[in-house]
């Protein structure tokens, strides 16, 4: 039972505090408040204190739960830094982490409220791991022994309604593009993109809808579309787009989505072969690139930094390697694309088959 003074105490503190429970007060200024009126509270709250030394109304932080972490890297908090009432603002900048790496401008930390502070990752050789879009465990080399030569035959209405639609949509592209293939590359992953979200947002939407598994599939599909929003994250260190080149993007992905979104909740059967379609197209258009390459009409630069990690492509690897695996994961997508078509046409739903996780 708390004592009547204790319980003045408590409640002249939590007066005076209430205007900062609301406020984007930095985690350094609420470290500050605790440790003053640390040894008022502790007689009368001493049951709430926290296991860090905190008191009971300063939340704790807690390390984000971090599952299958592999290629033996490692996930770590930022170090906590003491705050001192000479130099509170120095304390302020450091109590959080993330630099560069994280994103922020200048190298400094962002600090919250809700303390809530980002993981520090570092590679097997014990460097920092410099990007936010993708983790360590997220990386894997792609199999480029994989059939590019696979196609589906058109045979019923549909399939030759997908397969036509496809190939008017070449001819626009091959026109504007030519043989531009680092711009023509960036813009077809803008489009490669969408296709997997969209069916992953529809499915997932079935799924609370009905009160039922999707068998993998959701998962499936959006780690198609991160596949190719990390071909896009590549090839945008390639080629830069001029102003026109985004316009058209942003009308592109406009009207695909819509289109696509339409289409997929008509016929999911047609969507995805279309995008089989589609997949198809992508593996001779990188062939094409290559060609080039070859050629030396393009100069074969050295692989971008963000296409190194990702592949877990060798140091020295260059933009030939990268449109290697490149090509070699539009052919998975074509794969998966093609299946997720059969399965329909069986008359079956996606969630009766296991859906090709980790499928690259």
């Amino acid at each position: 039972m708390m004592s009547r003074g204790g319980a003045k105490v408590a409640s002249s503190l939590l007066k005076a505090a209430r205007p900062r429970l609301f406020s984007t007060a930095t985690t350094s200024t609420i470290r500050s408040i605790s440790h003053e009126t640390s040894h008022l509270l502790r007689p009368a709250v001493a049951d709430l204190a926290s296991p860090s030394g905190m008191s009971g109304w300063i939340w704790t932080t807690r390390a984000p739960a971090m599952g299958g972490v592999r290629f033996a890297s490692t996930v770590t908090l930022g170090e906590k830094t003491t705050t001192t009432d000479a130099n509170p603002k120095k304390a302020e900048n450091e109590s959080s982490t993330g630099g560069d790496a994280g994103g922020n401008k200048g190298g400094k930390g962002i600090a919250s409220y809700w303390g809530v502070e980002p993981s520090k990752i570092t590679k097997e050789d014990g460097t920092e791991w410099k990007w936010n879009c993708f983790r360590p465990w997220e990386t894997y080399k792609a199999d480029l022994t994989i059939d590019l030569s696979k196609h589906h035959v058109p045979t019923t209405f549909l399939d030759r309604l997908a397969y036509w639609t496809v190939k008017s949509l070449r001819w626009p592209t091959d026109l504007f593009f030519q043989r531009r293939y680092g711009c023509r590359a960036m813009m077809l992953e803008t489009v490669a993109a969408v296709p997997g979200m969209v069916g992953g947002m529809l499915l997932h939407c079935k799924s609370l809808r009905r009160f039922e598994q999707s068998g993998g599939w959701i998962k499936a599909l959006l780690e198609e579309a991160e596949n190719e929003r990390m071909h896009l994250m590549t090839f945008m260190e390639v080629a830069k787009p001029k102003w026109y080149e985004r316009a058209l993007v942003i009308t592109v992905q406009g009207v695909f989505f819509n289109a696509y979104f339409l289409g997929y909740l008509i016929s999911p059967k047609f969507a995805h072969r279309m995008v089989g379609y589609l997949e198809e197209e992508a593996i001779h258009s990188y062939t094409e690139f290559l060609k080039e390459l070859d050629k030396g009409n393009i100069e074969n630069v050295p692989a971008p930094a963000i296409a190194i990690d990702y592949w877990r492509l060798p140091a020295d690897a260059t933009l030939r390697d990268v449109v290697m695996v490149v090509r070699a994961d539009e052919a998975h997508h074509r794969d998966v694309n093609h299946f997720a078509s059969d399965i329909h046409y069986q008359g079956r739903e996606l969630k009766e088959a296991p859906a090709p996780i980790g499928y690259h």
